[in-house]
């Protein structure tokens, strides 16, 4: 028997109460974890075997797997999926970064060690994919992940937990949205903010006062940055190449077209901002999108787009694809930007809930996820067809990644990384079983 065998019984005792919330795909992965660790008692050592997608164990990705001798796993097309419960051989419990090769959808046995940290859950990655920003919830604070090392290279503590993050175009600064962050504006403590991290030093270099700040949406090229917050009636533009100089890196647009504003998207040559109004999602009346010409100075509202629901966003080509739910359900609907209108004549029904995820396959397939909602989160629209499947999977969707070059996407969802085969829209044969709890899915390498 294997010298850790023991650790099988400390594993189950320290899981009894864990499997409760996990419902029966926690259980299904636990109970995998102990089988794999028994049968670790007939090899040499249980730590370098783990299941896989091909079923049984093996130590080693197929020969047809990308290679990569630069970084410890070896492949050269890595998904990272973070997991704040990863199982190792011992029988504990840990947060990590599962590694998996999305060139076959194999994991590897290599993880990325997140042990100093609490926690793992949303990621961003840098536009030069040389690291991975991971968001540590329980503390609040960044582990900034060395991709080329598969290793965490520093940490950056936040003022207050964050929804929004990203890393900006010259990859050395990140910028986060933190509603609760405590700020004196001089007319007394107004908390929220938009806090910009020194990644290189690992310290918070400028906190920008946004009331209420909970989400930011940076342009293609870096200019501008988009903040909404509390206003019900405004957006807050920040300048990043203003902050730190003696003028205010911040423009407050105000405008009765806006309407408990979300969420938006930049035009691909930045002069347009389309801004999502939540209306009656968010306490208000009418969701709408607002067409905001970044051109004028200060910016203005040129055009409002009536929509059923309006959450979430996303801008592909000459199309912009708007998610929300109305009093009658989770709505999609499609606006053709040469025209400002609504290209679908009814609205296109997806899952309810609280849209926050959106992404477009490889083959053209919109995949919208959604949290809170009453039956599956995920819907999956064929803009060629009009067609909306609504996969049975129940929990919120965490985590979108459409794989570069391949018909597939990988969706973490209710803890389970699912992967989708855009020729059926529906889950592959081969799966990739995540032991733990899959949080967020980024591709990290080019193909």
């Amino acid at each position: 028997m294997c010298a850790n065998a023991s650790a099988i019984i400390r594993f189950f005792a320290s899981y009894s109460l864990l499997l409760m919330p996990l419902g029966v795909p926690g259980l299904k992965r636990v109970f995998g974890a102990i089988l794999l660790l028994s049968l670790c008692g007939g090899f040499v050592s249980c730590g370098n075997y783990n299941n896989n997608a091909y079923g049984g164990i093996t130590a080693t990705p197929p020969s047809t797997s990308a290679s990569n001798p630069n970084v410890p796993s070896k492949l050269g097309f890595r998904a990272f999926v973070s997991n704040p419960l990863s199982i190792t051989a011992l029988g504990t419990n840990g947060p990590a970064l599962n590694i998996v090769d999305a060139s076959i959808d194999f994991l590897s046995i290599s993880t990325v060690d997140l042990s100093s940290l609490p926690d793992a859950g949303m990621m961003a990655l840098a536009p030069s994919k040389a690291f991975t920003l991971v968001l540590n919830p329980t503390t609040n604070s960044i582990a900034v992940v060395d991709n080329t090392h598969e290793a965490v290279q520093s940490t950056v503590n936040l003022p207050g937990t964050t929804r929004s993050m990203f890393v900006w175009t010259d990859n050395q600064t990140g910028y986060a949205a933190i509603p609760t962050a405590p700020v004196n504006t001089g007319q007394g403590p107004s908390p929220g903010a938009v806090v910009a991290m020194n990644l290189p030093n690992s310290v918070i270099s400028a906190t920008i006062p946004v009331a209420g700040a909970q989400y930011i949406v940076e342009s293609h090229n870096g200019s501008k940055i988009l903040a909404f917050g509390s206003n019900p009636q405004a957006v807050t533009i920040i300048s990043p190449s203003q902050i730190g100089t003696s003028t205010d890196p911040r423009t407050a647009v105000s405008s009765p077209s806006f309407d408990h504003p979300v969420w938006g998207a930049f035009s691909a040559d930045d002069t347009t901002a389309y801004i999502l109004n939540c209306g009656p999602e968010c306490g208000g009346t009418v969701a709408s999108v607002a067409v905001l010409d970044m051109t004028q100075s200060p910016p203005h509202v040129t055009a409002t787009i009536a929509v059923p629901a309006a959450t979430y966003g996303l801008l592909s080509g000459s199309r912009l694809y708007v998610a929300g739910t109305s009093a009658s359900g989770g709505a999609l609907s499609v606006i053709g930007l040469g025209s400002n209108t609504v290209l679908n004549p009814a609205p296109i029904a997806i899952s309810d809930g609280y849209h926050d995820r959106m992404a477009i396959s490889t083959s053209g397939e919109l995949f919208v996820g959604a949290r809170t909602c009453s039956g599956g989160c995920l819907s999956i629209f064929n803009p060629a067809s009009s067609a909306v499947v609504v996969p049975s999977a129940n929990g919120d969707v965490t985590g979108i990644q459409p794989i570069t070059g391949r018909n597939v996407v990988y969706v973490c969802q209710n803890g389970a990384l699912n992967i989708y085969s855009t020729t059926t829209n529906a889950l592959q044969t081969t799966q990739v079983d995540i032991v733990g709890q899959a949080v967020d899915v980024e591709l990290v390498d080019s193909p």
